[in-house]
């Protein structure tokens, strides 16, 4: 699936010289906690989001001061505090470091991007203009809305189980040796001394995920702590 698939298409915007207050009010209202910032041409030259705007004068909720040492040692970080807090248009407060992804960038991607840069939403642009919106809550709606896996027609073999769930585990580091997993019946049987109950978690997750198991059974033992020296 791309971006394209899931990204919500009416965008609420908002404009760089509009009041701090009446964008706020544009965020109540259309109950979002951010919206891209759109000059006169309807390109995105920002985004304001909650985080931008929950450290105000208005409300006391200012940046406090440091000691004057470190003051000295961050006066710019100290001067960009005081804009966004004091700051009367959209302009001097919003995020303008803003992360876009195109309209056919695979979810794989968008869902690493919204992780790595820490944010709940990123803009979408087909060739350089603003087409939609992909926040987390359309990669949650777009997992609630993924068709279940189709029940297999035949019922596979214990022998093709092991051989699938073989194949899943190919080049994962913390999967188990071959020696170590046992089908019968359709149930998958975990042995073997493990270090991490992470791998076991991990080898359990994909076990179940293999048509035709019924359950996984945990056999494992953790490795003897060797006492300190």
């Amino acid at each position: 699936m791309r971006a394209l698939d899931v990204m919500t298409t009416t965008v609420i915007s908002v404009k760089p010289e509009m009041t701090v207050r009446d964008a706020a009010k544009v965020l109540v209202d259309q109950g979002i906690s951010g919206a891209p910032v759109l000059d006169a041409t309807g390109r995105i030259v920002g985004m304001l989001s909650e985080g931008d705007l929950i450290h105000r004068t208005e409300l006391d909720t200012q940046e406090r001061r440091r000691s004057w040492w470190l003051d000295r040692l961050s006066s710019s970080r100290d001067a960009e505090d005081y804009v966004k807090s004091h700051g009367l248009v959209v302009a001097d407060v919003m995020t303008t470091n803003v992360v876009s992804v195109d309209d056919t960038t695979p979810l794989s991607e968008v869902a690493s991007i919204l992780e790595t840069r820490r944010i709940k939403r990123v803009p979408v642009l087909r060739v350089g203009q603003l087409v939609g919106i992909v926040s987390r809550a359309n990669l949650v709606q777009a997992l609630a809305s993924a068709p279940e896996e189709p029940t297999p027609e035949v019922a596979p073999t214990d022998h093709d189980i092991r051989a699938m769930l073989m194949g899943e585990l190919a080049n994962h580091p913390w999967a188990f040796a071959g020696r170590n997993i046992v089908v019968r019946d359709g149930v998958v049987h975990l042995w073997g001394t493990v270090w991490s109950t992470d791998a076991v978690q991990a080898m359990r997750v994909a076990a179940q995920g293999i048509p035709g198991v019924k359950r996984v059974e945990d056999h494992t033992e953790p490795y003897p702590v060797m006492p300190g020296i």
